[in-house]
């Protein structure tokens, strides 16, 4: 895990001090299926089953730098599959912090659960949903929201949710998107494109 880390930091994408040290301590080996071991600290996707992945390190990397997690804050992963983003999370906020993670696929909810409870201190600091997050967690605020599966809009649910300053970070038409809310009705929009995700999977209306 160490050479993955250092490559991600000589790329220019993992530069936070506190993700540099989530990254260390939380193992993606432990995050892929039994038979992928071999290949865990490969920049790469990789296959999880359900036809979902756990993503590339890079991307992970990319996207929790533009999400700017802290230590306290209530943050929201939807999508959460092998659970590595989700035990990421947890690591940064801390005891005093809270990540509810959402997962739709029923497999992937017993398989991310699985992997995250390999660090029982960071499982007590996670709200687990086996459902849709379209809704969000009605009546919760958050610091920020992360998607690990490509949109193709935005919840409402997640905006309103969102505590002013809050960031929500989620890929949408090949590009990951970052909005920081400013007031009500106010976001400050920023678009980084090249990235391929998974659709994000919703229940039928």
């Amino acid at each position: 895990m160490e050479e993955l880390v250092r490559d991600l930091k000589n790329s220019g994408v993992l530069k936070t001090a506190q993700l540099v040290e989530a990254f260390l301590k939380v193992d993606r080996k432990n995050f892929v299926p039994e038979n992928l071991r071999d290949l865990a600290y490969v920049d790469e996707a990789l296959p999880i089953g359900e036809g979902q992945t756990i993503s590339q390190p890079y991307t992970v990397a990319f996207m929790l730098e533009l999400l700017e997690p802290q230590s306290g804050q209530t943050l929201m992963d939807a999508g959460y599959g092998s659970g590595w983003t989700t035990a990421l999370l947890a690591q940064i906020v801390g005891d005093a912090g809270r990540v509810y993670a959402f997962e739709r696929v029923r497999e992937l909810c017993d398989f991310g659960e699985k992997n995250v409870s390999k660090y029982p201190d960071l499982r007590k600091r996670i709200i687990f949903n086996c459902r849709d997050a379209s809704a969000g967690v009605p009546g919760q605020k958050f610091g920020g929201i992360i998607a690990a599966a490509e949109v193709s809009e935005v919840p409402g649910a997640w905006r309103e949710q969102l505590k002013p300053g809050g960031r929500l970070v989620y890929p949408k038409g090949g590009a990951v998107f970052k909005e920081v809310k400013k007031g009500e009705n106010n976001f400050m929009v920023e678009k980084y494109p090249g990235f391929v995700f998974v659709p994000f999977i919703k229940d039928a209306d």
